[in-house]
C-alpha cells in the first residue's frame, strides 16, 4: 500500500467541499496531488478523451472521485444533470482506472441511497433498492458499476456513504450555510419537516480522516460471500463500501438551536413540509469503518457548528 501513496494521488471535484479538505490534508502529509474540477474549461468528467489522456499522463496509484452532481431536491429540477456527471463521469473514472491499473478507487456514495429504509441505524449489510431520488438513484449505479469493475477487472473499489457533511468552506446550498446566512441577515429560514427530521451531521474533519484511512486499507475479495445469502456489504470481488457518519443523529431544531447560540441570534423559522425526495431521518452505522480502519468520526454538533460560525465571521468579516 506505501507503494500506492507514493505516487500521484488523483482528486476529482477538488475544489468541492470535501475535495479541497482531503487534497489540504494529503498535501500536508506530503503526498503529491492531482486535482481536477469543472470549473474551467480545460477538463470535464464527461470528456471521455480528456479523461483517457488525464488518466495516461500521471500513472495514479489512488484515485479518490469526489466530483458529482449533488443534492436531492435539485435532482427532481434537473434529473439530466445527474446523469452526465454521476454516471457517464463515474464511467469514465472507472474506465480510466482500468485501462492505467490503478490501485485503489475510492469514491463518493451517500446516505440517500437508502433511501426508503426505515430499520435505524443505516448498516452496510442492508438492502438499499428503494431510492426516494435520482441523486440517490445514481449513487446506487456508481456502487453497482464499480462492482462490475471489481468483478471484471479486479480494480479495488471503495464506496464510502457520506452522512450530512458540514464545516468551514461547506457548500452555500447546504443547511447550515444557508441558515448562518439568513439568521445573520435577519432573514427567516425554510425549516423542512416541521424541524422535526433528524441527520446525522458528520464534521468534515472526519470524513477527511475516514477518507484517508480508507485510502490505504485496498479492498479485498471476502471468501465466505456467497451467492445464496448475499451481503450486500461485501463480494467475493475486490469491492466495499462504508458509512461515514457521526452515529448520533441530530433533530434538525436542536441543531438551529446549536446555530442560534453561535451566533446570539435567534432565527425567524418558516415551517414547511418534507420535501420530496427528503427522507425523514439517517443515522449510521459505522461498524465495518470502525472494525477495518479503526476509525469512529466523533465530533459533536457543538464543537463542528462553532467552528464553521467562527470561520463564517472571519471569512465574510461578519
Amino acid at each position: 500500500m506505501t507503494d500506492l501513496l507514493d505516487k500521484p494521488v488523483l482528486i476529482t471535484g477538488a475544489a468541492g467541499f470535501i475535495g479541497f479538505h482531503l487534497a489540504k490534508r494529503l498535501l500536508e502529509d506530503g503526498r503529491s496531488v492531482v486535482g481536477i474540477d469543472n470549473l474551467n474549461a480545460k477538463l470535464d468528467l464527461k470528456s471521455r478523451a480528456g479523461m483517457e489522456t488525464l488518466f495516461s499522463s500521471y500513472g495514479f496509484g489512488v484515485v479518490v472521485h469526489l466530483a458529482a452532481q449533488a443534492g436531492v431536491r435539485y435532482s427532481i429540477e434537473n434529473p439530466h444533470a445527474y446523469i452526465e456527471s454521476n454516471i457517464v463521469g463515474h464511467l469514465h473514472v472507472l474506465e480510466g482506472c482500468r485501462h492505467e491499473g490503478v490501485g485503489h478507487l475510492v469514491y463518493a456514495s451517500s446516505s440517500s441511497v437508502y433511501g426508503a429504509n426505515t430499520s435505524m441505524p443505516f448498516s452496510v449489510h442492508d438492502n438499499v433498492d428503494h431510492p426516494v431520488s435520482l441523486y440517490a438513484a445514481t449513487k446506487k449505479a456508481d456502487e453497482l458499476m464499480s462492482h462490475t469493475y471489481s468483478h471484471l477487472y479486479g480494480l479495488p473499489t471503495t464506496g464510502l456513504r457520506f452522512f450530512t457533511v458540514y464545516g468551514p468552506w461547506g457548500r452555500p446550498d447546504m443547511a447550515l450555510f444557508k441558515f448562518t446566512d439568513k439568521i445573520l441577515k435577519g432573514e427567516p429560514i425554510d425549516v423542512y419537516n416541521y424541524g422535526h427530521h433528524r441527520r446525522d451531521f458528520t464534521y468534515i474533519d472526519d470524513i477527511v480522516e475516514g477518507v484517508v484511512r480508507v485510502m490505504g486499507r485496498v479492498p479485498e475479495g471476502n471468501p465466505s460471500w456467497t451467492g445464496d445469502h448475499p451481503d450486500p456489504a461485501t463480494s467475493k470481488a475486490p469491492w466495499k463500501v462504508y458509512n461515514i457518519g457521526n452515529n448520533r443523529p441530530v433533530e434538525l431544531l436542536r441543531y438551529i438551536e446549536v446555530i442560534e447560540e453561535c451566533l446570539g441570534r435567534t432565527a425567524e423559522k418558516n415551517l414547511l413540509p418534507l420535501q420530496l425526495g427528503d427522507v425523514p431521518d439517517t443515522y449510521a452505522d459505522v461498524d465495518a469503518l470502525v472494525e477495518d480502519v479503526g476509525y469512529r468520526p466523533d465530533t459533536p454538533i457543538e464543537v463542528g457548528v462553532r467552528r464553521f460560525v467562527d470561520w463564517y465571521r472571519e471569512f465574510y468579516g461578519v
